[in-house]
């Protein structure tokens, strides 16, 4: 219950992280914290998804856009990209209690 909850909400920061001009302009103002924040929520919602033996690919993925988001458009397709990954992986969670 606690990965599905993870990652409906790192899922729509990745969505927003996605936008694109906003939030590539929001990551650089911030000198990419944001992505050091996604980083650690990323792992944190892959320890919850093993521990309650659900789906992890969309936190690994994000894991791995956490760590080359840097890089102007590859990192906002990762972002989109792996938005939908969690989304698609939260919304499965929902339907296998």
């Amino acid at each position: 219950m606690v990965s599905t909850i993870l990652k409906w909400v790192s899922g729509g920061l990745e969505a927003f992280w996605g936008i694109p001009v906003l939030g590539g302009t929001i990551i650089l103002s911030m000198a990419w914290t944001p992505l050091w924040f996604m980083l650690i929520l990323h792992i944190i919602t892959l320890i919850f998804s093993v521990l309650e033996k659900r789906s992890f690919h969309g936190s690994v993925l994000g894991i791995i856009t956490s760590c080359i988001g840097w890089i102007p458009i590859l990192g906002m397709i990762m972002h989109m990209v792996t938005a939908l990954i969690l989304f698609i992986d939260a919304f499965r969670a929902q339907y296998k209690y």
